[in-house]
């Protein structure tokens, strides 16, 4: 399978080309569902953009003809004008096709999608590429788009996909990259930069998969009917979850790294509660392998069950704890923060989030 800079570097000028960042949730996950998060009085989600990338490239094709291809997973299918896609039952690349519906371009294009996240991983990967694909959707039909109009899209399109509602916050380090604080209430969803040092952040967090995909959104699924039909230990925990958010937010933009450890110990200890299946054996044991050699504190990125998990470390143990995961069955993924989100590329050159 070729690298993600090959796929990059094979676009062609006349081709629209859109990446866009995953993230690691670092508090305030599921709370950033609708309307959870309206009955938690200052709830607040954050998380940080990865340097995992995903992307689409869309190029236009003679007559009416589809052709969808998902290069990370090998899937491909082939339409011969827009209704036969539309007529489907099934698809072999449903998100690309779910956002095509959408759009419904009247002439003939290929669009080709790359993601760097492993199956299941817990990062946004299928959010992060759904931004990138309606980003290049939208510019290959002309609509113009306000970032927040894209957010609000690519959201909605990945509820009808996964047919559970989703979150909110997976689109905003998409978009965005860097830091983020999404603080969500009554009066709608805004996006807050942390001011914390990107460069602290890369020596302070190691990132892994754990081998075994996550369960979807099944787990944040069980914990939202359970938060609406009003069992009151989920709501207090959610309580909980509000106040770690709000207090971790606090602690990056702080650079409080013993507040963080702390923070990152007791959210994890919640969701464990929230949950039971979002831990697994295979997971506690690398956690507990990254503890013995230099990690301070580690969670489960997104619902668990599986994919991936975030630890803060002690600078300069990285090497020592990446190789107590190989050790111990897990894959050391490559973690850097992403400082910028939605990219377009053209001719060798990057254009920042414009739809």
């Amino acid at each position: 399978m070729q690298s993600f800079p090959q796929f990059i570097s094979q676009t062609d000028d006349d081709a629209i080309l859109a990446t866009a960042p995953c993230r690691a949730d670092l508090a305030g996950g599921t709370i950033d569902i609708w309307p959870l998060y309206l009955y938690h009085p200052g709830a607040v989600s954050v998380n940080i953009a990865l340097g995992i990338q995903t992307a689409c490239r869309i190029t236009a094709l003679p007559r009416r003809e589809i052709h969808l291809r998902s290069h990370d997973t090998g899937r491909e299918q082939r339409f011969a004008h827009l209704d036969d896609l539309l007529a489907a039952k099934s698809y072999k690349h449903p998100l690309a096709a779910f956002a095509i519906r959408h759009f419904r371009p009247a002439s003939g294009f290929a669009i080709e999608t790359y993601s760097e996240s492993p199956a299941g991983a817990g990062i946004s990967g299928s959010s992060a590429l759904m931004i990138a694909t309606c980003a290049a959707l939208a510019r290959f039909v002309g609509e113009l788009l306000e970032l927040e109009q894209l957010r609000v899209i690519a959201q909605n399109i990945e509820a009808q996909l996964i047919r559970v509602p989703t979150g909110c916050q997976d689109y905003y380090p998409a978009i965005y990259g860097g830091v983020n604080a999404i603080h969500l209430g009554v009066a709608g969803i805004t996006r807050e930069q942390v001011p914390v040092s990107l460069q602290e952040i890369d020596q302070r967090f190691v990132l892994f998969y754990t081998g075994a995909p996550r369960k979807s959104g099944i787990n944040n699924w069980k914990v939202f009917k359970q938060h609406i039909d009003g069992d009151k230990q989920v709501m207090r925990n959610f309580d909980e979850i509000a106040r770690i958010a709000q207090e971790m937010h606090r602690a990056l933009a702080n650079e409080d790294w013993d507040a963080v450890e702390r923070l990152i110990a007791e959210e994890w200890k919640l969701r464990r509660t929230n949950a039971p299946g979002i831990s697994t054996p295979a997971i506690d044991k690398l956690i507990e392998a990254a503890k013995r050699n230099g990690a301070r504190a580690a969670k489960v990125c997104g619902a668990g069950g599986g994919g991936c998990v975030i630890a803060l470390i002690e600078k300069g143990a990285r090497q020592q704890v990446e190789d107590a995961i190989r050790r111990n069955g897990g894959q050391p993924l490559d973690f850097r923060v992403a400082p910028e989100g939605l990219q377009f590329h053209t001719a060798g050159k990057r254009q920042m989030a414009r739809v």
